[in-house]
């Protein structure tokens, strides 16, 4: 092989070897332009143009055919680049107390469709899985789009690397259901291309909003969220979820924040998970919680719209204090270099930031050293936002392999 040759083919093994880091720095939108792709993936520009348009004959992301340069910008203009909207998606499903939702979502984490999901979730979860995938199959023949896997989000510990929901104390499913293994078995009988993953539902909140939202650019995330019933917590590290030796770590809603507190789920009582959800915020206002819509809608209802009454107020006081005791313990535990609070609790964040913020450097060693960034999740649906990143994650691995 003569010197040309060896150098052409080197350039190729370097290029495909950056198709799923290119991929990545365009999904997450680090890579707005070529330029930025060939800083970031530390190639020649033209093993960046040959990697960008891979991607692009992979219908995967779209290439500008006009390089442009923004305002006040300096240099050579470049080709911008984007994910392709027309390109593949995945089928999305998360699972909670009060229904599910299923949605197929592209790159970027961009939501394609949605199909309205049911209020109430049967207790084999065979059937509740059967009309999720149900839903997310005729989403598929709605929009006639490729499907290339799929994801779901339980509000449950899920062990790995069996795929069992050890802990759905909101749902009436037997503890170590087999979640993953129905979901998977599901998907490839409705015909569903892809493989299928599962995790829970505030691990996957935090990992999209690390690649899409309130998260980017954190090395340390500590996310805590409270959805519909209970308080879970997630942790990225270096951008990864830190799930522990079998997927069950961050199992924060069992912190004690108040030993006289309720009797929890778990034995225990006073767990954030009892003391600062929900329907621990409506029981602290004096609040019988109705049939009508979710607790979460109820607490969110009360905070925005009744905020100013003396029993809001006081309940709103009494939650905040609670979290901020939990997130300082876990402050000085992990040292995150940033936290992002999703659901009643980014609610909270906002109705009174000020009280939180004191409260969680008042208990942290490292918070009153310097404090750590309390921030509200901005993605809506982020649960399912995640779900989906566990299955687009093989593409991004290797978008060669999985989709040639």
């Amino acid at each position: 092989m003569n010197g040309k040759a060896t150098t052409t083919r080197t350039r190729l093994d370097r290029g495909r070897s950056a198709l799923g880091p290119a991929l990545e720095l365009v999904h997450t939108g680090r890579a707005p332009t070529r330029a930025v792709l060939t800083a970031e993936l530390g190639v020649t520009r033209a093993t960046a143009g040959a990697v960008a348009a891979e991607l692009e004959a992979l219908g995967l992301i779209r290439v500008d055919s006009r390089p442009g340069a923004g305002a006040g910008s300096q240099g050579r203009p470049s080709h911008r680049l984007a994910v392709d909207e027309s390109g593949p998606v995945v089928l999305a499903a998360q699972i909670h107390a009060d229904g599910f939702r299923a949605s197929l979502i592209g790159l970027g984490g961009r939501t394609v469709a949605t199909a309205p999901g049911c209020t109430t979730v049967q207790a084999d979860p065979a059937q509740v899985l059967g009309e999720v995938v149900a839903a997310g199959a005729q989403l598929l023949r709605e929009t006639g789009r490729r499907c290339v896997g799929a994801g779901l989000a339980v509000p449950s510990a899920v062990a790995e690397p069996e795929g069992t929901a050890l802990n759905p104390l909101h749902l009436a499913w037997q503890p170590g259901a087999p979640v993953r293994g129905i979901f998977a078995e599901q998907v490839a009988e409705a015909g569903i291309a892809g493989p299928a993953f599962t995790g829970n539902d505030v691990n996957l909140a935090a990992l999209a909003e690390h690649r899409h939202g309130a998260g980017r650019g954190a090395q340390h995330l500590l996310c805590v969220a409270t959805g519909h019933r209970g308080v879970g917590g997630a942790l990225v590290l270096d951008g990864r979820l830190h799930s522990g030796s079998a997927g069950l770590a961050l199992e924060v809603g069992h912190l004690t924040v108040n030993p006289e507190g309720r009797p929890c789920h778990c034995g225990s009582r006073g767990c954030l998970d009892v003391e600062a959800d929900p329907l621990a915020f409506l029981t602290a206002a004096g609040r019988d919680p109705g049939p009508e819509v979710s607790l979460l809608q109820q607490a969110r209802d009360m905070l925005r719209g009744e905020f100013d009454e003396p029993a809001v107020r006081s309940a709103t006081e009494r939650l905040i204090d609670r979290l901020g005791l939990g997130l300082a313990g876990l402050v000085n535990i992990l040292n995150p270099d940033r936290i992002i609070l999703g659901g009643l609790h980014r609610e909270l964040l906002q109705a009174d930031p000020d009280r939180l913020r004191a409260v969680v450097a008042d208990r942290s060693l490292w918070g009153r050293s310097g404090g750590v960034p309390i921030l509200p999740c901005t993605l809506d649906h982020n649960s399912l936002v995640g779900a989906a990143e566990l299955a687009w994650q093989p593409i991004l691995d290797d978008p060669l392999t999985v989709l040639v």
